[in-house]
């Protein structure tokens, strides 16, 4: 399976311009799935829920959908893309799935970040995982991987490749997800983003760039600088993510012992 991260520095609002350069840079890819940022098209540092309302697009018939839509029709891929969508009154932070012959699928962010918490309502969909026929993927977005219980939820529902759309500023997600890649032995695709964004007299928020694929060992098979944008496309496997063993005796799905778990799932 061919696959790769997207990273870019998108203008904020400037939705028709950041889904024109995507399509541009991604419109003679070869590839099987590609992974773009977390609001790849509307760009992040939002100052009111007025303003993501503003911005935020139906899903699947919305603008962003569509011609993510076309362009997987057209190279016959998947693409996982982050956008602000509108559902009713309510406004998510997601992630859409698009693939050769339809709309796959949304996930709703599950952990919102600092401000988010005043712009979206929390996501509502739960973790997803998609069977694309090569392989499974589960998604999940950007402040999601600090919780370890996103990827584990992820790997217990079939998950071979974790697909993670971000806008990183804090420096610790590219290292933490290589442990989330050995402890659940799934592969794992970072899009992050670039550029600085100051909005609203807040302070800026400089993005960290840095996207990443890893094998289902952790390892770092392709990656990109803070300051690259295009992306970067390898190779992959993804039956070898459905190996879970550690040594010839320990696995780390078989070996877990759920009973003495339940602190996880208490309420606080």
């Amino acid at each position: 399976m061919r696959v790769g991260v997207y990273q870019n520095f998108p203008l904020f609002g400037q939705v028709d311009a950041n889904i024109e350069n995507a399509i541009r840079d991604l419109s003679s890819v070869e590839a099987d799935l590609i992974v773009l940022p977390e609001l790849f098209n509307t760009g992040y540092q939002f100052v009111s829920r007025q303003e993501v309302e503003n911005l935020a697009e139906d899903v699947p018939s919305g603008k962003t959908c569509q011609a993510m839509m076309t362009l997987a029709r057209d190279r016959d891929m998947f693409l996982v893309f982050g956008l602000a969508e509108r559902a009713g009154s309510r406004v998510y932070n997601s992630a859409a799935i698009a693939g050769p012959r339809s709309f796959v699928g949304i996930y709703r962010k599950t952990h919102l970040f600092a401000e988010e918490k005043y712009f979206f309502d929390p996501g509502d969909t739960g973790f997803r995982v998609f069977d694309l026929g090569p392989a499974r993927i589960g998604v999940m977005i950007c402040f999601d991987w600090i919780f370890p219980e996103s990827a584990r939820v992820l790997t217990l529902l079939g998950a071979d490749v974790i697909c993670h759309p971000a806008n990183l500023v804090l420096p610790h997600c590219q290292a933490a997800m290589r442990t989330r890649s050995i402890e659940n032995s799934v592969f794992s695709l970072t899009a992050n983003r670039i550029g600085t964004e100051s909005r609203g007299g807040k302070d800026p928020l400089r993005f960290t760039g840095n996207s990443q694929i890893l094998d289902s060992q952790g390892r770092l098979i392709a990656g990109m600088g803070d300051e690259d944008t295009g992306l970067v496309i390898v190779d992959i496997d993804p039956k070898e993510a459905r190996d879970k063993s550690v040594t010839a005796q320990n696995d780390r799905l078989k070996d877990r012992r759920p009973d003495f778990y339940r602190p996880l799932t208490d309420q606080p």
